[in-house]
């Protein structure tokens, strides 16, 4: 099941369609632009089409996701993601107090209690955008730096509908 996001350029509100479920979501506080044009930190969402790769949990706080077409791990607070464009793991799973920047995955929010990783830019190119999620929407948040976010309780109806692939469009 393909989920489709629609947003628009410099708009951080979108809407999401899987199946016969929608609902709002949160996009980078810049809207969306096209994947070719995508830049490290420029607070869009990459329009394209990309496989759901795997899926992330908090375990201490939510249960695995079951009967979703998704494979879940268990997320760690040893868990982080590589955001130096030019390091060698860059857009990628790294361990927390790895040599190069990377986003610590295990938050104090609860943004990351369920993420769904995607396959923009894979194989990863040098400041081309990481760490692009489909996740909760931490509460009291408008707008991500480049993900998808919806609230918890849309994130468990879109994940009913066993989802393979996200297509982000305007």
């Amino acid at each position: 099941m393909r989920v489709q996001v629609k947003g628009r350029p410099g708009s951080p509100v979108g809407q999401l369609v899987c199946g016969t479920f929608q609902c709002p979501v949160a996009l980078g506080k810049n809207g969306v632009r096209a994947a070719a044009d995508k830049r490290e930190s420029d607070g869009c969402t990459p329009l394209g089409t990309y496989r759901i790769l795997y899926g992330l949990y908090r375990p201490d706080r939510v249960a695995a996701p079951i009967n979703t077409g998704v494979v879940w791990l268990p997320l760690t607070s040893a868990m982080g993601w590589g955001d130096a464009p030019h390091d060698p793991a860059y857009n990628s799973l790294v361990p927390v107090g790895y040599g190069a920047s990377h986003e610590r995955l295990w938050r104090e929010d609860t943004a990351y209690d369920r993420l769904l990783v995607i396959g923009h830019n894979l194989p990863a190119v040098p400041g081309m955008g990481s760490a692009i999620f489909i996740h909760q929407l931490h509460a009291g948040k408008a707008f991500t730096a480049g993900c998808v976010a919806l609230a918890a309780a849309d994130f468990t109806a879109m994940l009913a509908q066993r989802p393979t692939q996200v297509c982000i469009q305007q």
